[in-house]
């Protein structure tokens, strides 16, 4: 165990070179490592307790969810129903809870029924369907959503949904955010760095489901409830404060057919902010099919069920592009843009819960954390030196390493730094001694038996080996169990004390055995003082 050749010998020296080096740009300011370019320096990232930074608890709106699959229901039947050979049926009617309709031909029953049945599906691995359908007095029927559709609904939702997030978030420009689900339907967003939690609200805040929609020229009372069939009131802040418009409830266009979204100003103006968006190759056919056929007519352009701007239609628009008009400024139409290209949210986000981390608090802890681990560095080395003399010399040093390394291991995996991850630092720190320690008493305690220097130390590594290798499996199991069930914090000090198992044992075992192997070597002593 003590045969240590060249080639090895610097196979460990140029392994653990490569791992220190990568620790390098975490130790140098930023204004030093941008000058690199393009040249890799990998750099530890610092949590949002260390950082500072925004905290946001999002929680979904599960009533307006509900309140889309309903009408997402009833522009799925109309198509269904308009489908040639055409069903007649009457006006679609809802509760809140289902929807149901008249059929006006009752031998038309079982087609509707086939029809509606390939609208609904399965609820997940439940058994059950989305939605049930019902007939009632042989010519209504009925479509109401089930619990186990909804629930799928609400998963497959905030699955989304944490995308859609992650996406906006990353368009800010910044970095190792945090953004996970908690529970069944919310969301914690950290974003270490940023200070404006106003600004990222407003950003999560829109759902940005955009529509374009015809306005209807009839005139009615704003107050009243009695609209004409398929349209609905919108409110239309250009209008002027408590102003409101007449469009048709169906969207002739959506924005799922949107490609991009960019800032820009108004061509006629170039100090008025819009929003210029353009269509796949699909929504610029259709757009320019629209536009051609309602030339003369108003077309609302509705984000979030408000109208932004109602133009009237003068030419058709050709390409598949246009721009979006209102009372932008630069900002507010730089996160419509965001929202837009980063796809609508499927069911609106709450924010419950917010918070702002001070930059000087994670500074503190910085400094707390630093102070920490240079006195337990410091106490383990007297300690080991005082104990085992050369033999803690060696250790010290694999201890030196061992902190390098592991901040080389965590920048070259892009992590994030948190306060629960210093104290997995801290802790490593103290552990990593504990395989020496076993070492170097097994070594005594061959001495003592009277064997000689060289054999006494092959054996104490040795039969240390086994003892060292199943008690930081011991402890990487449960490293491993809180990274796959914890979130957050937990997860941080998961990750750092995984790393520092694994590189506190290579150090510890491969890296003192080869330093004592080369002393040996060279100087073949006859008695050691350990």
């Amino acid at each position: 165990m003590l045969d240590f050749p060249r080639w090895k010998v610097l196979s460990i020296l140029g392994f653990i070179g490569a791992l220190m080096l990568l620790a390098v740009p975490s130790f140098l300011p930023d204004s030093v490592t941008n000058k690199w370019g393009s040249f890799p320096h990998p750099k530890i990232n610092l949590g949002l307790d260390l950082a500072g930074g925004s905290y946001l608890l999002l929680e979904a709106d599960t009533t307006e969810l509900a309140r889309t699959r309903l009408d997402n229901m009833r522009n799925s039947i109309t198509d269904a129903m308009r489908t040639a050979p055409a069903i007649q049926i009457g006006d679609i009617a809802s509760d809140g809870k289902q929807l149901s309709f008249l059929l006006r031909d009752v031998t038309q029953l079982d087609a509707a029924r086939e029809r509606l049945n390939k609208l609904t599906a399965g609820a997940g691995m439940t058994g059950q369907r989305d939605w049930d359908l019902s007939v009632v007095d042989s010519t209504r029927i009925v479509m109401t959503p089930t619990k186990a559709g909804f629930d799928q609904a609400v998963k497959e939702a905030m699955s989304t949904a944490t995308d859609v997030v992650r996406t906006r978030i990353d368009k800010l420009g910044t970095r190792e955010p945090t953004i996970i689900g908690q529970g069944a339907d919310r969301i914690v967003v950290q974003v270490p760095g940023l200070n404006d939690p106003k600004a990222l609200k407003e950003l999560l805040g829109k759902t940005a489901k955009l529509e374009f929609k015809m306005v209807d020229e009839t005139q009615v009372d704003p107050t009243t409830k009695a609209l004409p069939v398929g349209t609905q009131l919108l409110n239309y802040p250009e209008g002027g404060p408590q102003a409101k418009i007449l469009v048709k409830r169906r969207a002739i266009l959506t924005g799922d057919q949107l490609v991009s979204a960019t800032q820009g100003f108004k061509p006629e103006d170039n100090s008025q902010p819009i929003v210029n968006f353009s269509f796949d190759s699909t929504g610029g056919r259709i757009f320019a099919k629209i536009t051609q056929e309602n030339i003369g007519k108003r077309f609302a352009v509705v984000v979030d069920n408000q109208v932004i701007s109602a133009p009237r239609i003068n030419t058709a628009i050709l390409g598949g592009a246009g721009y979006i008009e209102g009372s932008f400024t630069v900002a507010s139409a730089n996160n419509l843009a965001i929202s837009l290209s980063s796809g609508k949210l499927p069911v609106a986000l709450k924010v419950i819960e917010e918070r702002t981390v001070g930059p000087d608090l994670g500074a503190d802890s910085i400094r707390a954390g630093i102070l920490a681990s240079v006195i337990a560095v410091v106490a383990v080395v007297v300690f080991m030196l005082l104990t085992y003399g050369r033999f803690g010399v060696y250790a010290n040093i694999a201890v030196v390493i061992n902190v390098v390394i592991i901040i080389g291991v965590l920048a070259l995996l892009n992590g994030t730094l948190t306060l629960p991850g210093i104290a997995g630092f801290v802790l490593t720190i103290g552990t990593a001694v504990d395989a020496n320690v076993l070492i170097n008493e097994r070594i005594r305690e061959e001495r003592r038996r009277g064997r000689k220097v060289v054999q006494a130390v092959e054996l104490g590594y040795k039969e240390a080996s086994r003892t060292i290798f199943e008690a930081n499996v011991t402890h990487a199991i449960s490293g491993v169990i809180m990274l796959l069930l914890g979130s957050g914090p937990v997860k941080g000090f998961a990750v750092v004390l995984l790393i520092g198992i694994a590189t506190s044992v290579f150090t510890a075992v491969v890296f003192t055995r080869m330093l004592v192997a080369l002393w040996l070597r060279k100087n073949r002593p006859t008695d050691i003082n350990i």
